[in-house]
């Protein structure tokens, strides 16, 4: 009982929370109050015309398709607004001819449910090929198969469609290039703050298999943020599309080079990043000998400025501020990897194993600083 009650209240914490970062300023969770405000409002004035003023005979349908249509991006509201349409209309065309030939709505949904069905995974009409389906049993559980009924009820979708898709395009349209600069931030201080703890524990001469697995973890979720990055930009990109809000401010920035490069130089850095610590692990967990000092602190050293290099590179890929900065951190970067490599030539070790182990670190430096030498050009 305690259990429950103490994750009641953290739900209710949590949500408390929410509502707080809604109305403290921009943000995720404000996108999201005023995407679900819109919806409301199109089901509003879809139903207060269709079903208030004009009396159609099947209103219900205009605010069902009106909120089911603000949607995430202008774009794909339009997109999903033509699939919905087609799908609906399909299925109500189908519907009322076979209900208007065999005049029996039992023998007519056997005959239509499996037709509409099978057209529902064309995949032209995407994820809303079900909705042939909810227009055929629309038509088929709603008294008498009538051409007039079925005529309005298609006005009624096509009326619905038009309220979603203008809410969305007209109220605040949806724009997510704050999200993708934040998450691209997120990432690019978590590949910062794992490089810097692997540097500080080689520093300190903390080898061990625990902590090397606990930074290979971090490496390891430092993937997942960046796959989220990779998506957020596709968001942000596709939200300019049909966005008027920027049309009205003047000003369309683009979603271009800088993103697509962010994520790049992310990818390798989780990648190599998670080598790193891979082969720390695999070397502490198999109880090899810790690198000698002198190279474990070359290393160190190393890890640290590919770790300051990243932090500018986050810092001047969406400004010029920085930029004399990155390219001195990424000078100083291949400076260090040339000493690494000489310290590591003068105290080669005799051991296979240790060599191996040197081998491996040596590459995954060189593709790190090689990567960044190019982004920070």
């Amino acid at each position: 009982m305690r259990t429950t009650w103490q994750a009641s209240a953290r739900d209710l914490y949590e949500a408390v929370r929410w509502v707080r970062r809604a109305g403290a300023g921009p943000g995720r969770e404000r996108d999201l109050t005023v995407q679900a405000l819109k919806g409301a409002l199109a089901a509003w004035v879809a139903w207060a015309v269709a079903g208030w003023w004009l009396h159609a005979p099947v209103a219900f349908v205009a605010p069902w398709v009106a909120v089911v249509l603000v949607e995430s991006t202008v774009y794909r509201s339009i997109a999903h607004g033509l699939q919905q349409l087609a799908a609906v209309a399909a299925g109500t065309v189908v519907a009322t001819a076979v209900g208007l030939l065999l005049h029996d709505p039992v023998v007519a949904m056997a005959v239509v449910l499996p037709l509409t069905m099978l057209l529902g995974q064309w995949r032209r009409l995407g994820s809303h090929g079900i909705y042939a389906a909810t227009g055929a049993l629309f038509v088929l559980t709603n008294g008498s198969v009538t051409v007039t009924t079925s005529a309005a009820r298609l006005g009624e979708s096509l009326f619905g469609a038009v309220v979603g898709i203008a809410v969305n395009a007209l109220i605040r349209p949806p724009l997510y290039l704050r999200d993708s600069r934040s998450v691209l931030r997120d990432a690019t201080e978590e590949a910062h703050d794992i490089l810097r703890a692997v540097a500080d524990g080689l520093a300190e001469g903390r080898w061990n298999a625990e902590e090397a697995g606990a930074w290979h973890d971090r490496a390891l979720r430092l993937r997942q943020l960046v796959a989220e990055a990779h998506s957020s930009v596709g968001w942000s990109r596709e939200s300019l599309r049909g966005n008027l809000r920027l049309r009205r401010a003047g000003t369309a920035p683009a979603v271009g080079k800088e993103y697509d490069d962010a994520v790049v130089v992310l990818d390798y850095a989780a990648v190599h990043t998670a080598g790193v610590t891979r082969t720390v692990l695999e070397a502490a967990a198999e109880d090899k000998p810790a690198p000698r000092p002198e190279v474990a602190h070359r290393y160190a050293e190393f890890l640290c400025r590919t770790a300051d290099a990243l932090w500018l590179y986050g810092d001047s890929r969406f400004s010029d501020e920085r930029y004399d900065e990155l390219h001195k951190a990424v000078a100083d970067l291949r400076e260090t990897l040339q000493e690494l490599r000489r310290d590591l030539v003068r105290s080669l070790p005799d051991d296979p194993d240790e060599l191996a182990t040197y081998g491996t670190l040596l590459a995954q430096a060189h593709r790190l600083a090689d990567q960044l030498a190019v982004s920070g050009s």
